[in-house]
């Protein structure tokens, strides 16, 4: 089957063959409205055209290949946020002409640094790097001195300056969360992590829910926060874990919606009602939130559009010297109001950044 051309992309997107190509190639500061850039992606996406970007526009010796570095395969079984990323970054790489390898970092046996040894190797052209751990962290400054393309999510991470980045600011959602869960009168607000302190925006996220406690003059009991492992079983046994050492509290924050599940199933359980008894909201809004029942309050994350700008920021990166710049890309985020946090009537309020 013959494959479509750009002319094809151009007629059936409404624009011309030069409008087509600048948004495929990623070519910036040509008047091209974002609405028409996604106008034209969409096309070629349903049309299946894909530019053979790697051999057009990469460095000479180049692999055509990239590679997504996840903390551990079995990740991708449990958590929704992480595989629909890793579907939206493979589909643009399949536009771009782009192959995609997984590597994970943390699996049992493994080097948190054995990544390097893909840049080392040339195996790859440049990597995207998801949700890295304290362990594997002093191996991104090495790979960002020597300025190989490398991408990682974490808006608002320690030493960020270092490299280019993408995402949302978690801590500000965090706030967020904790802004509205305070003004519909709650104090006693739990927090159940979506992982263990191993990785920095679990941290950064156990930040946002602190520093807004405290903003709001709330004293922290110690037993108000646990990790989770991003599993709904996992937050199904913290919440468990939880209840059974008789803590008092109003509200729960879930460090993502997979836990909050697993959470509702406990409370449930218990005999608590969600949110007569107990206040619920989530993070990241995946596609089963609003099916929940009560349907779930949560922090709204753009996935599938992080996963492509993440990967035409990485595009960007190998089509000039990296060194030229650092990029930063931080999607505000939204919350979600729906019945498990007790509010009267669904909306949506933008998250601070």
């Amino acid at each position: 089957m013959k494959s479509p051309t750009s002319s094809e992309v151009a007629r059936r997107a409404g624009v011309s063959r030069t409008t087509v190509s600048f948004v495929l190639n990623n070519v910036r500061d040509r008047g091209i409205s974002d609405a028409t850039r996604e106008r034209v992606l969409a096309v070629a996406r349903e049309l299946g055209h894909a530019p053979n970007i790697a051999a057009r526009t990469l460095a000479g010796g180049a692999t055509g290949t990239v590679a997504l570095v996840i903390p551990k395969a079995a990740h991708l079984y449990v958590d929704v946020f992480l595989s629909q990323l890793v579907a939206s970054i493979n589909q643009e790489c399949h536009l771009h002409g782009l192959k995609m390898l997984i590597e994970s970092t943390d699996d049992e046996g493994r080097d948190p640094g054995g990544f390097v040894d893909l840049v080392r190797s040339r195996r790859i052209d440049g990597l995207i790097v998801v949700n890295p751990s304290l362990a594997g962290r002093k191996h991104l400054g090495g790979i960002a001195d020597a300025r190989i393309p490398m991408v990682v999510f974490g808006a608002g991470l320690p030493d960020v300056e270092r490299y280019n980045t993408c995402g949302n600011d978690t801590s500000a959602a965090a706030h967020k969360v904790v802004d509205h869960l305070v003004g519909l009168g709650h104090r006693q607000i739990a927090f159940v992590n979506f992982a263990q302190p191993e990785y920095l925006a679990v941290n950064e996220r156990e930040r946002g829910w602190r520093e807004a406690m405290e903003s709001h003059g709330i004293a922290i009991d110690p037993l108000w926060a646990t990790h989770a492992d991003l599993s709904a079983a996992s937050g199904y046994r913290a919440m468990q874990e939880m209840l059974a050492r008789g803590i008092k509290f109003t509200a729960l924050f879930a460090g993502n919606d997979t836990i909050a599940f697993g959470a509702m199933r406990a409370l449930r359980e218990a005999g608590l009602r969600i949110p007569q008894d107990v206040a619920l909201v989530g993070y990241d809004d995946i596609p089963l939130a609003e099916f929940a029942s009560p349907p779930l309050t949560t922090v709204r994350t753009d996935t599938i559009g992080l996963g492509r700008d993440a990967m035409n920021m990485l595009l960007s990166l190998l089509r000039q010297d990296p060194g030229l710049q650092t990029l930063r890309h931080e999607q505000p985020v939204e919350l979600i109001v729906r019945e498990s946090c007790g509010a009267s009537s669904p909306a949506v309020f933008k998250a601070a950044t």
